[in-house]
């Protein structure tokens, strides 16, 4: 299997469209499921998944129109810092500076003050995404449009480098920037849309440790959103990235250091029937080698998964005490879908096809999340 699963890997990897073995029209798909546009509803989700060839397109004219609105009633302004030297104070004065270049003899002084700019992360963001999105689109009025806009930001003053990830996560919307929000949110769609390709159209990126990662996180990320999208009507809470406490009785001083932190990816939770589903997400092989046979699952996620099951038991959350766990991850070489029940917790080892048609990624990942029962096996 393993053989087969790297042949696999290696014909793919040569075709282009694909990131490793998933085509970049499926990873559209992963941004799709992942992005805040999708959860808030800033998206027509109906056939849209079933065709995500047009998801860039799509997000390119959402975008468009939301700086176009944006544009009309005015960007957002933000504060910037800025060293000047003034005929007139204005902020703090630079004592350092104003006698070190002597500047009141020319009727000068050194100053520090915030300035009141268009020119801010946010706004620099979003040009760059449209012009970052212009190029996977395909109709040629769409790209036109983005790059009209980009032009027209710069224009404005908006002419500063693109901020970087990190720093725009670091950007906070407040209730008085509640107009930027869906702006925003499809800015990052758009951005994230152009990084599986390299020029316009669907193209090979390849794949070294930093991209596999990002595809690993995007996985993770998606699966948490298409589930709080399609879950929470049913009554389902999901929550993303929780961190869990170890059941500690006693502990030495320095144990803290070095203990590892138990940290879910995905959590869904029923109230009304007291069903708690604890899914940890892996971008890699199910199975792999085993001593004595030809495939085994991964023992230290077996471990890990039953690690977050068992030290929640008997802390007073009548959820915790009879979750279930799932190990979740892409099928590389054949799918796998097996369950076992350990000491009254069901876990569910199971694989979703990331090269399968977009209908049957949804389809997979709806009747995933309904664990099936294992059948009785009398012991020996």
């Amino acid at each position: 299997m393993a053989t087969s699963a790297t042949a696999d890997q290696s014909q793919t990897a040569d075709l282009p469209g694909f990131v490793g073995r998933i085509p970049v029209r499926n990873l559209w798909l992963l941004m799709l499921y992942a992005s805040d546009l999708f959860r808030t509803g800033g998206v027509d989700k109906v056939g849209l998944e079933d065709n995500p060839d047009d998801l860039p397109d799509l997000v390119a004219e959402i975008l468009s129109h939301a700086v176009e609105v944006r544009q009309r009633r005015h960007l957002s302004f933000g504060y910037r810092s800025r060293d000047a030297n003034l005929s007139r104070v204005r902020g703090r004065i630079d004592m350092l500076a104003t006698e070190r270049h002597q500047l009141l003899s020319r009727g000068l002084v050194a100053c520090r003050f915030d300035e009141l700019t268009i020119d801010t992360p946010r706004n620099r963001f979003v040009r760059a995404a449209l012009e970052a999105v212009s190029s996977v689109v395909r109709r040629k009025d769409v790209a036109h449009r983005c790059r009209s806009l980009a032009a027209g930001l710069k224009a404005m003053g908006v002419s500063g480098a693109a901020p970087t990830r990190a720093e725009i996560s670091v950007d906070r919307l407040g209730r008085h920037d509640a107009d930027d929000q869906h702006m925003v949110a499809a800015a990052k769609l758009a951005f994230d849309l152009a990084l599986p390709t390299e020029t316009s159209g669907a193209n090979l990126l390849t794949m070294p440790d930093r991209e596999v990662m990002w595809v690993r996180r995007l996985f993770e990320r998606a699966i948490g959103g298409f589930y709080a999208v399609s879950l929470t009507p049913k009554g389902w809470t999901v929550r993303r990235g929780g961190a869990l406490q170890w059941p500690v009785d006693h502990r030495t001083a320095g144990i803290d250091k070095i203990l590892p932190t138990m940290r879910t990816d995905v959590v869904l939770d029923h109230p009304a029937t007291a069903r708690r589903i604890v899914i940890d997400t892996k971008f890699t092989s199910i199975v792999t080698s085993g001593w004595y046979r030809e495939e085994t699952l991964r023992s230290g996620y077996v471990y890990q998964i039953y690690a977050y099951l068992r030290s929640q038991v008997g802390r007073g959350d009548l959820l915790a005490d009879q979750a279930s766990g799932m190990l979740l991850h892409p099928a590389v070489g054949g799918e796998v879908d097996e369950a076992v029940v350990i000491q009254g917790h069901k876990i569910r080892f199971a694989t979703v096809d990331l090269a399968a048609t977009a209908i049957e990624i949804r389809s997979q990942l709806l009747q995933l999340f309904q664990p099936p029962v294992p059948t009785a096996v009398p012991l020996a």
